[in-house]
């Protein structure tokens, strides 16, 4: 009796939980665990939660990369890292980038690194460039971008 109202509890908890936030199926199985509830009571929330559409992982890959691309100002290669290590396969992480318009990447490219570039104070310009390098990699923006823009600037 005890793992039935376990299940239902956990049912609705996680129905909140999936309600509030977009989450990927790593988070929920990490909650049920931290509920103590064993892996066939996991399966069977995670079961009801997919059928019942709280839980959709190309959903949530879809709402992670146009958030941290547009709030965070990421850029697609930390998106994609960061999809793979939450386990989102392939296929979701294609789509995922596909929420992301190339015009508008490529204008969000342009502001942050003029703003970013504007705002290293470095004198040495070889200290300049790794600083600007090194935020817009850890970023994600892709390399050969932020190295043809390094050229921009330094020649201006």
């Amino acid at each position: 009796m005890s793992s039935i109202n376990s299940t239902l509890n956990a049912k609705k908890k996680l129905e909140h939980y999936c309600a509030y936030q977009e989450r990927c199926h790593d988070e929920v199985i990490q909650k049920l665990r931290n509920m103590a509830l064993n892996s066939d009571e996991i399966d069977e929330v995670v079961v009801y939660l997919i059928e019942n559409n709280f839980l959709n992982e190309e959903r949530f890959a879809c709402s992670f990369a146009r958030g941290k691309f547009r709030i965070k100002k990421w850029g697609k290669i930390r998106i994609v890292n960061e999809l793979k290590f939450r386990t989102i396969s392939q296929y979701n992480i294609n789509q995922a980038l596909n929420e992301i318009d190339e015009e508008e990447y490529l204008s969000t490219f342009d502001s942050l690194s003029e703003l970013t570039w504007n705002t290293i104070t470095e004198k040495n310009k070889l200290k300049k460039r790794k600083k600007f390098c090194d935020y817009l990699l850890r970023k994600g923006w892709e390399s050969n971008m932020i190295y043809e823009k390094v050229k921009y600037f330094e020649s201006n």
